[in-house]
């Protein structure tokens, strides 16, 4: 029932999202049937945020290799070239690499987006933290992140959602648009990563699901929004 209650919840904000667990299930079913993928030798990537709470948000993490984690908070690729080069170093043999990335948001079952219940706690925390953080400073025109080596991720990702800033003020939904916005840099900052680094790798395909995490309540299901899923050939990039 209260699971039910959730996909009711989630889906009036993101109606095109699915139970993480369908998700594993269907985009790996897509890589063996589809693309002749063997599973058995995929070695999995992500760039995901750092929060513990996402952890446990896909199956995938049971059935492929890694992960190699790449993403710091908000989900950015922190770990860059050299991190996108290690990974491609550490794919098996005649293997193939996949690569799952993109922020995450919770959302409460009243509809409320941008908080969650977290494990023992009996008040609702923010998800994603660093976002919301990023949201309430720039909220305030005046302010300008400065990078300093003590809070170097938390300043760059609100260094990089500066040019979002007035999409995400003038949204009808703040929390939603600037989980969308950061989509938009991870996705963008991932491909790049691929592209410079394409000659480390020694398999022929990268398979890249990206999209945005829903966190429910805790030992319930979360959810996914797929927003690009490909298959690359690594030799044409």
């Amino acid at each position: 029932m209260l699971q039910r209650k959730f996909a009711e919840a989630v889906k009036n904000h993101f109606p095109d999202a699915m139970d993480a667990k369908d998700t594993s299930i269907h985009y790996l079913g897509k890589m063996q049937l589809e693309h002749n993928i063997d599973i058995s030798k995929v070695l999995m990537a992500t760039s995901v945020c750092s929060d513990d709470i996402n952890v446990p948000s896909t199956t995938f993490f049971n059935v492929l290799f890694g992960p190699f984690i790449m993403g710091g908070l908000g989900g950015l690729p922190f770990a860059g070239q050299t991190g996108m080069t290690a990974f491609a170093h550490h794919i098996p043999d005649e293997g193939s690499a996949f690569i799952f990335y993109g922020p995450h948001i919770g959302i409460t079952l009243e509809g409320d987006l941008g908080k969650m219940y977290r494990p023992r706690q009996e008040e609702t925390g923010n998800s994603c933290g660093a976002l919301m953080l990023a949201l309430s400073r720039l909220q305030d025109s005046a302010y300008k992140p400065v990078l300093n080596d003590d809070d170097y991720q938390q300043m760059k990702l609100e260094e990089s959602l500066l040019q979002y800033r007035d999409e995400v003020l003038d949204s009808k939904n703040q929390e939603k648009a600037i989980t969308e916005a950061t989509y938009e840099l991870i996705d963008k900052k991932v491909h790049e990563h691929l592209k410079s680094c394409k000659n480390e790798f020694h398999v022929d395909k990268v398979t890249l699901l990206g999209g945005i995490i829903i966190n429910t309540d805790y030992g319930l299901d979360d959810y996914f929004v797929a927003k690009n899923f490909e298959v690359l050939d690594v030799k044409s990039l």
